[in-house]
């Protein structure tokens, strides 16, 4: 099949990308305990952006303590981090790709005795703090100042986390947010605080810098967020000129449960909630997810509309030469990702830095030589 689409190029943010494929923020447990940049996530990203993808988007960089959702998570809440994260945003952009700095806050999620939340709904056994306005602004500010540093650090983007059910939609959804002030109740309020984000952000960097936006669509739990709530906050979002929504469903509460469980086995699955999103916001590139194995799916995506980008995660760990087997590079089938294998989510869950089943013995080998050598 002729992969017209794919590999054509697309202006994403006044920036020029070489093809339309994205490797999406995917946490491995790199960093060290102390939270830097080290020779594992340095080799990471440099192969993931030696693939041949246009985009690099390096997840999870915290923009203040309380927000680490487990402890090898990077951290961009102080300049110490800077000459790491410059050397990663060097280290991805010298392979040809841009890099993205995705800067995160967990809320609930974080996996700390000082968690804080829009409110405090039970999670995981504990009550996590409910924001008070002090905190409010001081979370937009650490934002901003992420932001900054990922700027300086030389990254080309930054992508504000508003997925995985983290702090940003935490706000958005009913589920999560019980507050009674100009921060909850109805769904403009419910808006204000992630909005307010991406204002501070966009303000701090200045207007000709690209913010991205990871887009939880849809929850996949009673009560949550669904299409009819994310489709007029994407309209919202959209008055702020994100650079792209990179849309996803699903959060930590649905992973485990039906009916995601089961869709996540399927191809694509993800695909309709970007089609709807993007059908939502005409002029804003979206970013397809959701296990997209094999280039004919992925060119489809594009030649049918839903898409103007593809992301590819545990699909391109599984086999970071996808892309230059995809356009005829080099010969041999892709590596699948077998949907049926929870291995490197496991590894994740042991907090262990993870690896592909799929990898040769020799590679997984040569892995964990390399973390017993730390």
């Amino acid at each position: 099949m002729m992969m017209d689409l794919l590999f054509s190029p697309l202006r994403v943010g006044g920036l020029e990308l070489g093809n339309r494929l994205v490797f999406l923020p995917f946490y491995l447990a790199y960093p060290d305990v102390d939270n830097q940049v080290n020779d594992l996530v340095l080799d990471h990203y440099e192969e993931m952006a030696a693939s041949g993808v246009g985009l690099v988007v390096v997840e999870n960089a915290s923009v203040e303590p309380c927000g680490l959702g487990l402890p090898r998570t990077l951290l961009v809440s102080d300049d110490r981090f800077l000459s790491g994260l410059a050397r990663l945003a060097e280290r991805i952009k010298g392979r040809g790709a841009r890099a993205v700095l995705q800067i995160h806050h967990a809320g609930r999620y974080a996996h700390r005795p000082d968690r804080i939340a829009p409110s405090a709904v039970e999670t995981w056994g504990a009550l996590p703090r409910a924001m008070e306005q002090a905190d409010i602004e001081r979370v937009k500010a650490a934002f901003a100042a992420g932001a900054r540093r990922a700027q300086k650090a030389g990254f080309d983007m930054v992508e504000l986390h508003g997925g995985t059910g983290y702090l940003l939609p935490q706000f958005l959804s009913r589920r999560t947010n019980l507050r009674d002030d100009a921060y909850g109740g109805d769904p403009k309020r419910r808006m204000r605080f992630p909005l307010e984000v991406v204002e501070a952000v966009r303000e701090a960097v200045g207007r000709d810098f690209p913010v991205g936006y990871r887009f939880m669509a849809d929850e996949y739990m009673p009560g949550g967020l669904t299409l009819d709530d994310t489709i007029p906050f994407a309209r919202e979002l959209a008055r702020h000129h994100p650079a792209y929504l990179s849309v996803m469903t699903g959060c930590y509460d649905s992973f485990q449960a039906s009916p995601y469980k089961e869709d996540e086995l399927k191809e694509a699955f993800m695909a309709p909630f970007a089609h709807a999103i993007k059908r939502a916001v005409p002029g804003i590139p979206v970013i397809a997810a959701g296990r997209i194995q094999s280039p004919a799916t992925a060119e489809r995506l594009l030649q049918e509309g839903m898409a103007d980008l593809v992301g590819l995660a545990r699909v391109l760990l599984a086999d970071p030469l996808w892309p230059r087997k995809a356009r005829g590079e080099i010969p041999g089938p892709i590596v699948r990702c077998l949907p049926s294998c929870s291995f490197c989510t496991k590894r994740i869950m042991d907090r262990k830095p993870s690896y592909c089943a799929c990898w040769s013995k020799e590679r997984r080998e040569r892995f964990l030589q390399s973390l017993n050598s730390e």
